[in-house]
């Protein structure tokens, strides 16, 4: 493919963090000749810093999964033509429904969040998503998650000090409504669609959204007409985004592209 030829690539970020978590995959694909794009989500367009003085009384509280839903499919209609998507964690499941939608070129997600209708028993994701879901809490109130759970669910395997600086940087207020979401009738799947080119690509070392998840997400797709892969990273956490050798995951990923252009 020539570089002229080369296709827009949007990336969707995921819950709890800034869409700032895709400079340095921006930087990456664009050397490659790619256009890219990183909206942030609605209420989500500041610095981390200044979402968290916000926190508990952010507008952030009102968004829905339907809500971005209609966002993302509002900016991809503006395109010229139907963008790559790559999702990461809750983005993940948004490109799976924007890809079912028919909007997407082709798709890739990162330590996704399951469909409804793509649930399996892991433990490490219902105890992460507990305290998000805050059942027990106001949903006109925002949740911030704590620099323990950034430690244990999302940056485990990095050092303190990176740790620390990745959640000053990233961690912002969230929305318990889109999280609840997860289990609402918007956030289904039909895996016997057929779709066009999806990538799952799943961390060892993710401790919210495990490996298990991804494959059972990927073995649910069942159309003969369509291509689904599957690739496993070894020692990534869920923010593998940032994590050292992020770039072998985007090397793949650019490998992958140039396969099925």
């Amino acid at each position: 493919m020539y570089l002229s030829d080369k296709k827009t690539i949007m990336f969707i970020t995921g819950a709890f963090i800034s869409h700032s978590c895709w400079d340095a995959w921006i930087v990456f694909f664009e050397n490659k000749g790619y256009k890219t794009v990183a909206p942030p989500w609605p209420y989500k367009n500041a610095s981390a810093e200044i979402l968290r003085r916000e926190h508990p009384e952010s507008k952030i509280a009102t968004v829905s999964l339907e809500n971005l839903l209609d966002y993302y499919i509002e900016i991809i209609e503006k395109l010229p033509e139907k963008p790559i998507l790559i999702g990461h964690s809750y983005g993940g499941l948004l490109m799976q429904l924007l890809m079912e939608k028919e909007l997407v070129y082709a798709g890739v997600c990162i330590n996704s969040f399951p469909p409804k209708n793509g649930m399996t028993l892991s433990f490490s994701f219902y105890n992460a998503i507990l305290k998000p879901l805050g059942f027990l809490t106001s949903s006109k109130k925002t949740y911030l998650m704590s620099f323990k759970d950034w430690q244990q669910y999302f940056t485990n395997k990095m050092s303190f000090e990176e740790q620390k600086d990745t959640y000053e940087k990233l961690i912002i207020p969230e929305s318990k409504i889109l999280i609840r979401n997860i289990f609402s009738g918007s956030a289904k799947i039909n895996f016997k669609k057929k779709h066009n080119p999806l990538l799952f690509l799943s961390s060892t070392a993710d401790h919210f959204t495990p490996s298990s998840i991804q494959y059972s997400n990927f073995k649910k797709y069942h159309n003969l007409h369509s291509i689904t892969c599957f690739k496993e990273f070894e020692n990534q956490n869920h923010y593998a985004l940032g994590q050292q050798n992020w770039e072998d995951i985007a090397l793949y990923i650019a490998d992958w592209f140039e396969k099925i252009t």
